[in-house]
C-alpha cells in the first residue's frame, strides 16, 4: 500500500510503473481508461505480473522503503523524549518492527497476489466495516505523514535559503506537491534506487562528518549513554521509540512487488528482515554520531537536526549543501505519500466504498483531481494545527493499531491453509507483536488521540455517506484489490 512515511509509499508508486500504469498524465493512465481493461485481463490471463524482481533487488526495495525524511526531520524530536542516549529509541523502535515484520513475511508468501493490511484483515475477519477503517488508517497515515514532512521542509532546512513562517512555507509546499501529483508522474524502478541512493548519500555524509568531528576532539562520547533528567530511563526509552518508530514504517509497502518477486517464499523474508536490519544499522550510526557530535539541546530545538550535525568538525560543509539534500529527502517523501493517499481515495472511491465524487479524472491529465483537492486540503488543515511532533506522533499512532490487526490477523489465518509452501513465523512473533505495538501506543502523547480519532470519523462520515447513497457494498478481494491498486483493475 503506501507508505506511509520514512521512505513509506515509494514501493507503491514503483509497482503502479511496473504495472504500466504511472500516476496519470504522460506517465501513464489509471487503468479504467481506454484499452486498458484487455491489458488487464490479459495479465490476470497469465496468471499475475511478470515475476522479474531478484533476492538483491528486492533488499534494495525494501531498504529504500524503510530509509527516507524521517530520519532527516525527527532525531532532535526522539532526543528531547529520551536525553542524549537517542540510539536506544531507534534500536527499540527496531525490533519492534522485527516483530510486526515476522507477520508480514508470513502473509505475503502465504497471499502473495493480496498486498496489504486491508486484505489480509478482510481475509481474516470478514468484516467490512472494520476493513474499511484499516483501508481508512492507512490512506489517512500517508496524509499525516505527507504534513508531517511538509512541516519539516518549512523548518530549518528552507530557512537556510529563505525565511518564510514555517506554516505558511509548509502549506505552499503541499500546494505544490499537489500541482505535481496533480501534473501526473510516474517513477520507475531506475528512479526509486536514485532516489535511495541520495537519500543513503546523505546519512553515510552525515557519519563521515561526525566521526572526524570527534576523532578531532570536538564533542562529547559520553552523551550517547546520558538520558533525559528526572525521567524513568525504561519509559523515555519507550516514549522515545514510539517516536523513532515513524523513521521505521514503510517495510511494509515492499508487499507491493511481491507479486513481482522471482521467488517470494523464499526471496521475500530474507529481503524484509535483511533490509530492516540493514536501515536499522545506518540510522543506529546516525543518532549514536549525531548524539555525540551535537548537544541533545540544540538537536532537539532545531527542526532540521542533521544540519547541526552538518556544521561541526573538520569536515564541515557548506549548511545550504546538505539542507539541499534533507529538502530533496523531505519532498520526495511528502509527495509519495499524497500520490498514495490520493489514489487511496479514488480507488475506494471507484468502488462506491467512500462517495463516488472523489473518484473523477481530469480529462487532460488523467489524474485523479476529486482525490487530490480533498486529500491535499485535508493535509493542509492538519498543517494549520498541527507540529511536527504531533503529526508524526499521530502517523504512528494510526499505524500502529493496522500493525495490530495484522499480527492478529496471522494467527486467525493460521485456519486458512493453502496449497503452497510458505514462510511460517513462531506464534511468539504475532503475539508480541500485537502486544508491542499496544504497548507503545500508551506511550503517544494525549494530544495525538483526538487527531487520529477526529481522522478517522471523518473516514466513518464518508463510509455511511456512501452507504446511504449507493447502499452496502461487500468488500471482497477484487474490490480491495482494486482499491489497494485500482491501475490493474480493469
Amino acid at each position: 500500500m503506501g507508505r506511509r512515511l520514512g521512505g513509506r509509499g515509494r514501493g507503491y508508486v514503483a509497482a503502479m510503473e511496473r504495472s504500466g500504469a504511472g500516476a496519470g498524465g504522460r506517465g501513464g493512465r489509471p487503468r479504467h481508461a481506454g484499452g486498458a481493461a484487455g491489458v488487464a485481463a490479459e495479465r490476470r490471463e497469465r496468471g499475475g505480473l511478470r515475476r522479474a524482481i531478484g533476492r538483491d533487488m528486492l533488499l534494495f526495495f525494501v531498504v529504500g522503503d524503510v530509509l527516507g525524511a524521517g530520519i532527516y526531520a525527527l532525531v532532535g524530536e526522539v532526543g528531547g523524549r529520551v536525553g542524549g542516549a537517542i540510539w536506544t529509541a531507534f534500536a527499540v523502535a527496531l525490533a519492534l518492527a522485527v516483530f510486526t515484520a515476522f507477520a508480514y513475511a508470513e502473509l505475503v508468501t502465504k497471499y502473495p497476489r493480496a498486498a496489504g493490511a486491508a486484505l489480509y484483515v478482510n481475509k481474516a475477519f470478514r468484516r467490512p466495516f472494520l476493513t474499511f477503517l484499516v483501508a481508512f488508517a492507512v490512506m489517512a497515515s500517508g496524509i499525516t505523514s505527507a504534513a508531517t514532512l511538509a512541516t519539516a521542509f518549512g523548518g530549518d532546512y528552507l530557512k537556510q535559503f529563505v525565511s518564510v513562517p514555517t506554516t505558511l512555507a509548509a502549506l505552499a509546499f503541499i500546494v505544490v506537491v499537489a500541482l505535481i501529483n496533480f501534473r501526473g508522474i510516474s517513477e520507475s524502478v531506475r528512479v526509486n534506487v536514485t532516489l535511495t541512493v541520495i537519500e543513503l548519500g546523505g546519512l553515510l555524509l552525515i557519519c563521515v562528518i561526525a566521526a572526524a568531528a570527534l576523532l578531532h576532539g570536538d564533542g562529547d562520547p559520553g552523551r550517547a549513554l546520558a538520558f533525559k533528567e528526572g525521567e524513568s530511563v525504561p519509559l523515555a526509552i519507550l516514549a522515545g521509540a514510539a517516536l523513532a518508530f515513524y523513521a521505521l514504517i514503510g517495510f511494509e509497502d515492499s508487499v507491493n512487488v511481491a507479486e513481482e518477486a522471482v521467488d517470494p517464499r523464499r526471496d521475500y523474508p530474507r529481503a524484509l528482515f535483511g533490509g530492516l536490519l540493514v536501515a536499522g544499522a545506518i540510522y543506529l550510526a546516525v543518532t549514536v554520531l549525531a548524539s555525540m557530535a551535537v548537544p541533545t539541546d540544540r538537536l532537539a530545538a532545531s527542526s532540521g537536526p542533521l544540519l547541526e550535525v552538518a556544521q561541526v568538525g573538520p569536515l564541515a560543509i557548506d549548511p545550504q549543501v546538505f539542507a539541499a539534500i534533507a529538502l530533496f529527502a523531505v519532498a520526495n517523501g511528502a509527495l509519495i505519500n499524497m500520490i498514495m493517499a490520493s489514489r487511496l481515495v479514488y480507488g475506494m472511491s471507484r468502488e462506491g466504498i467512500v462517495p463516488r465524487v472523489f473518484g473523477g479524472v481530469h480529462r487532460g491529465t488523467r489524474t485523479p483531481l476529486a482525490a487530490i483537492v480533498f486529500t491535499t486540503a485535508l493535509c493542509m488543515a492538519l498543517i494549520a494545527v498541527g507540529t511536527l511532533e504531533r503529526l508524526a506522533d499521530t502517523t504512528v499512532t494510526l499505524l500502529l493499531c493496522v500493525f495490530i490487526l495484522v499480527n492478529v490477523s496471522v494467527l486467525v489465518l493460521r485456519r486458512d491453509p493453502v496449497g503452497h509452501d510458505h514462510f511460517r513465523a513462531p506464534a511468539f512473533f504475532p503475539v508480541v507483536g500485537a502486544l508491542v505495538c499496544a504497548a507503545l501506543l500508551t506511550r503517544q502523547p494525549a494530544s495525538t488521540f483526538p487527531f487520529a480519532a477526529g481522522l478517522m470519523a471523518l473516514g466513518v462520515v464518508l463510509y455511511l455517506v456512501s452507504r446511504r447513497a449507493a447502499g452496502p457494498v461487500a468488500l471482497d478481494t477484487r474490490r480491495l484489490e482494486a482499491v489497494e491498486r485500482p491501475e490493474r483493475d480493469g
